[in-house]
C-alpha cells in the first residue's frame, strides 16, 4: 500500500505519514515502489498503527481495496478476479457457503469450473473474461474471500453502502455483489484519472434517455461501461447488452460491471470495432457511443470499401464520421444512435458531404450542444448527435432539431464543471427532444432550440453547428424592459434640464458691448 493509502487508514493526511516516518525508527520499512513512491505491506501498517493507537481496526473496505492495490498481478487482475467471485455469489448463492469452507491452499483449485459455469451462463462462450486458473487464482485467495464478506455487508446494510464513484444505479441485489464490485471499480478509476476516459453519469443518462426504451443496447467503443450501465434505468433493458472496446483490460471489467448491474444478458469482446467488429449481423435497438476522438489511424486507408460507408467515405481526418456510420450501419430500421461528438465535426469542411447525406436522407435527427465542462475533454463545449437508421419506403423528414444549452449553462473558474446546473441542462435538451421526436416540428426558443429546414443547411459549408442558427435570445423583459428604460432616461433628461444654469443675458443693441 502507498503512504496515501496508510493517510486513508488512519484518517490523516499525508504530510502526517511523511512525518511518522521521519520521527518513529519503528515505522514499517517500505517493500517496494521507488524512492519517491514507496510501498508498505498491509499487515506492517496495520500492526505499527494499532501499537501507536492510531487505529483501532482496519475498515473492511479499506482491507478489501488495499488487497486489490497491492495485488501482485496488479490491481486490474485483481478487479476481474474478485467481480468472477461476486458473479458467483450473486448468480450461485448457494454454492458459495460449500466453497467458503475448503482450506485456502485448495479453493483456488477447486474455483475454476463454478467461475467458468457462471461466466458462460451470463456473458457467453466467447467473451471478454477468460476464467482464471487455479495458479492465478491462488494470490487473489485472501482477495476473494474479503470481497465476499463486503457483499454480505453491503446486503446487510444497505443504507450504509458507499456511493458508487462510477455513478451507476444499482440494480435489486439481495447479495450485495453489486455494490460491493461498484466501490472497487469506482475506487480505481479514481485512483487512475489519466488512464480512462469516463462519460459521466448526467450525459450518460441524457444519451440513455434520448435513445428510450430498447431491447437491445450496443456500444462500440465502450471503454468502462457507463452508456451502457446508464441504459439500464433508463429503458429497462430486455435483450442483451452488447459492447466492444479495444482494450482487453477495460473489456473484461465492464462486461463483470454490467453482469453484476442486472439480469440482462451481457455480450462484451475485447477487440478494434472499426477493422474488426465483433457484431457484424447485430441490428440493436439503440446505439450509445462516446467514440475516441481525432483518431488518425482509425483504418482509413485498409477499410475503403467497407459496406458501412453508406453515407460516404470518411475522410482520414474525420474518425468521428466514421463511428457515426458503423452505429447507423448496427441499428435496426427506426433504431436511434446517441453519439458525444466534438464540436469541429458538425462544421469540418472535410466531412460537409457525408453531413449532408445524412440530412438528405433523414438519418441525422438532432444536434445538441452541451456546456463546456459536461464530459471530457472539459474545456470543450461538445455535442450530441442524434441519429435514426431511415426505415425503407418512409419520407425523410423536413427538419433538424438544433438545441444548444451552451451559452446558458457554461461555467466559469477551474471547478466550473463542478458547478454545471446539469438537471437545468438535461430538462433543456428533453423538453425540446421529445415534442420533435413526436411532431417533427418544434416551435422557436429563442437562444435555445430550433427545428430548422434540411435545406437551409444544405450550402456550401452544411454547418450543423446549433449556435449559427439559433436567434438571440429575447430580452429578459421585453417592452416592460424598454419602458423602464424609457422612463429612466426621460428622468435623467429632465434632471439635467434642472441642474443647466440659465444661460447668460445678451447685451442690448448698440450697449458697450458692441
Amino acid at each position: 500500500m502507498t503512504a496515501a493509502g496508510i493517510a486513508r487508514l488512519a484518517g490523516v493526511g499525508r504530510a502526517a505519514v511523511s512525518n511518522w516516518r521521519r520521527r518513529h525508527a519503528d515505522f514499517p520499512k517500505p517493500v517496494g515502489g521507488t524512492e519517491t513512491s514507496p510501498s508498505f505491506a498491509l499487515a506492517d501498517v496495520e500492526e505499527w498503527l494499532r501499537t501507536q493507537g492510531k487505529l483501532a481496526e482496519v475498515p473492511l473496505r479499506e482491507r478489501v481495496w488495499q488487497l486489490v492495490a497491492g495485488h501482485p498481478a496488479g490491481a486490474v487482475t485483481a478487479l476481474v478476479h474478485a467481480g468472477c467471485a461476486l458473479l458467483l455469489v450473486r448468480d450461485r448463492r448457494a454454492a458459495w457457503p460449500a466453497l467458503a469452507a475448503v482450506p485456502d491452499e485448495r479453493l483456488a483449485e477447486v474455483l475454476p469450473v463454478p467461475l467458468e459455469e457462471a461466466l458462460t451462463e451470463r456473458l457467453g462462450a466467447e467473451r471478454a473474461v477468460r476464467t482464471p486458473s487455479a495458479a492465478e487464482l491462488t494470490p487473489s485467495v485472501p482477495l476473494l474471500r474479503g470481497v465476499v464478506e463486503l457483499a454480505a455487508a453491503a446486503a446487510a446494510a444497505p443504507a450504509a453502502a458507499p456511493p458508487t464513484a462510477t455513478g451507476a444505479t444499482p440494480a435489486p441485489d439481495t447479495t450485495g455483489a453489486h455494490d460491493a464490485y461498484a466501490f472497487l471499480l469506482g475506487r480505481h478509476l479514481d485512483a487512475n484519472p489519466r488512464q480512462y476516459t469516463l462519460t459521466p453519469p448526467g450525459p450518460a443518462a441524457l444519451m440513455a434517455a434520448l435513445a428510450g426504451p430498447a431491447a437491445g443496447v450496443l456500444d462500440p467503443a465502450c471503454g468502462t461501461g457507463a452508456l451502457l450501465a446508464a441504459a439500464l434505468p433508463a429503458g429497462g433493458v430486455r435483450g442483451a447488452l452488447h459492447g466492444q472496446d479495444a482494450d482487453p483490460d477495460l473489456a473484461a471489467l465492464t462486461a463483470l460491471r454490467l453482469a453484476l448491474s442486472g439480469d440482462a444478458d451481457v455480450r462484451v469482446h475485447a477487440g478494434d470495432t472499426l477493422r474488426a467488429d465483433a457484431f457484424p449481423a447485430l441490428l440493436a435497438d439503440a446505439v450509445l457511443c462516446h467514440p475516441p476522438f481525432n483518431e488518425r489511424n482509425w483504418g482509413h486507408d485498409e477499410l475503403a470499401y467497407d459496406p458501412r460507408w453508406e453515407y460516404g467515405f470518411p475522410a482520414r481526418t474525420e474518425s468521428e464520421l466514421a463511428w457515426v456510420q458503423h452505429s447507423l450501419a448496427r441499428l435496426r430500421p427506426g433504431g436511434t444512435a446517441v453519439l458525444l461528438m466534438p464540436p469541429a465535426a458538425a462544421s469540418r469542411r472535410s466531412g460537409r458531404r457525408i453531413r449532408a447525406d445524412l440530412l438528405r436522407r433523414g438519418a441525422l435527427r438532432a444536434v445538441v450542444a452541451l456546456p463546456a465542462g459536461a464530459a471530457p475533454p472539459y474545456g470543450i463545449p461538445l455535442h450530441l448527435w442524434v441519429l435514426r437508421r431511415p426505415v425503407p419506403g418512409e419520407r425523410p423528414p423536413a427538419e433538424l432539431l438544433l438545441v444548444d444549452t451552451a451559452s446558458d449553462h457554461t461555467p466559469t473558474g477551474a471547478a466550473g464543471r463542478d458547478r454545471l446546473d446539469w438537471p437545468a441542462v438535461e430538462a433543456a435538451v428533453l423538453d425540446a427532444w421529445r415534442p420533435f421526436d413526436r411532431d417533427g416540428v418544434l416551435a422557436e426558443t429563442p437562444g435555445e432550440s430550433r427545428g430548422v429546414p434540411v435545406v437551409e443547411l444544405l450550402d456550401d459549408d452544411v454547418d450543423l453547428t446549433p449556435a449559427r442558427h439559433l436567434p438571440p435570445p429575447a430580452a429578459a423583459e421585453g417592452a416592460a424592459q424598454l419602458a423602464g428604460v424609457r422612463e429612466r432616461l426621460t428622468e435623467t433628461l429632465r434632471r439635467t434640464r434642472e441642474l443647466t444654469p440659465p444661460p447668460a443675458a445678451s447685451p442690448a443693441p448698440g450697449g458697450p458691448g458692441r
